[in-house]
């Protein structure tokens, strides 16, 4: 059952889901949680079919806010709020309300969502993209215990880990990082059944795929070890590759689904891992609303501490020195450029002799 709304407000919206509940015979309210998705209208379709399937198993109040910005000045300085009202088979197993607004009331979402949260249950927040650079200080943030984020949409996958994590207050989660949780499930698996200690750790994966770094910085914090991270042409994650006192260890994904499990010593095995799509990722992050701590630890460790080795032709790689000249070069670089300043450097004490002897 779907009611809609024109220049309406909260109030109205607060009536339209009684009536609807009432229509289809279901008057009383079974949500366990709200969950609040703010997009715009281009991602607002697949979000909502996301979460709609998430809510066969997280039953929820799903408020999905669309800010419409006006293309003239006039339509700029009128405020309004249009609604759709879902309730029944077109909302899920919940119930669903797209706000649309315009005008002045873009910046005041806040007042318009504090109204229709479920009393007394928790209150979940995502971006699916545009996400802001502090979620816990934007207005609709500070309402949710939980805010979910998505690095992998925006412009600099890898510098926005960066960004969240200076601005990381308990309660922040991104799928990029629930995207890695079978691969962490996996590798944990697999130390468990050996007694060797990790020396080394290699993760292998796209350029720009943030969950590639998520996974790296979680291995180099909780192993205390060297982690490289190299590239590949994906899809997605392909490879983690682990040098142990016993031997290699090593978790292959070619095709995105089945991946090859090597331990030495054991023979090799196959194991399902294959890449999820948006709506399982937002009903594993709505199992659990305390903040998480392995997420927060890994995130902090830092992107920059990697030791990312990007493969690049000869020509982009001369084309990188020029216009970096100016950059501090890397240790592994100056101890390749060392017998150069040395031969150098003889050269120049050489040159005097050879001057004065011409003379």
């Amino acid at each position: 059952m779907k009611i809609d709304l024109t220049d309406t407000d909260s109030g109205d919206i607060n009536k339209a889901l009684v009536k609807g509940r009432r229509a289809i015979g279901t008057p009383a309210v079974g949500m366990v949680l709200t969950l609040v998705i703010v997009t715009d209208e281009e991602n607002a379709y697949d979000s909502l079919k996301a979460a709609n399937d998430a809510s066969r198993e997280h039953p929820s109040r799903t408020l999905v806010v669309v800010k419409r910005v006006s293309r003239n000045p006039r339509g700029r300085t009128s405020s309004r709020l249009d609604a759709e009202v879902r309730v029944g088979a077109d909302a899920g197993s919940g119930e669903t309300v797209v706000l649309r607004l315009y005008g002045e009331v873009v910046d005041h979402a806040d007042s318009v969502v504090l109204p229709l949260l479920l009393p007394d249950a928790p209150v979940v927040v995502w971006w699916p993209v545009n996400a802001p650079t502090d979620p816990a200080k934007d207005p609709l943030g500070a309402l949710a215990q939980r805010r979910v984020t998505d690095s992998y949409t925006a412009e600099q996958p890898v510098r926005e880990l960066s960004a969240r994590a200076e601005a990381y207050t308990p309660g922040d989660t991104d799928l990029s990082w629930t995207r890695i949780t079978p691969w962490r499930s996996m590798l944990a698996a697999a130390l468990d059944q050996v007694t060797c200690e990790v020396e080394a750790v290699e993760v292998e994966g796209e350029e720009f795929n943030p969950s590639c770094e998520l996974l790296a910085m979680w291995l180099a914090d909780r192993l205390d070890v060297p982690v490289k991270r190299s590239l590949s042409s994906g899809p997605g994650l392909t490879a983690v590759r682990m040098d142990t006192t016993c031997g290699p260890i090593a978790l292959h994904r070619g095709d995105g689904s089945l991946a090859t499990l090597s331990i030495e010593g054991q023979p090799a095995r196959a194991v399902a891992l294959n890449r999820r799509d948006t709506a399982e990722l937002i009903a594993e992050e709505l199992r659990r609303l305390d903040p998480d701590d392995t997420y927060a630890s890994a995130l902090r460790y830092g992107v920059e501490r990697l030791n990312t080795v990007p493969e690049q032709s000869s020509a982009e790689a001369g084309t990188d020195t020029a216009t970096s000249a100016d950059a501090e070069p890397a240790p592994v670089e100056e101890a390749a450029k060392a017998p150069a300043k040395r031969a150098a450097a003889k050269t120049a004490k050489k040159a005097p002799a050879r001057k004065a002897a011409a003379k």
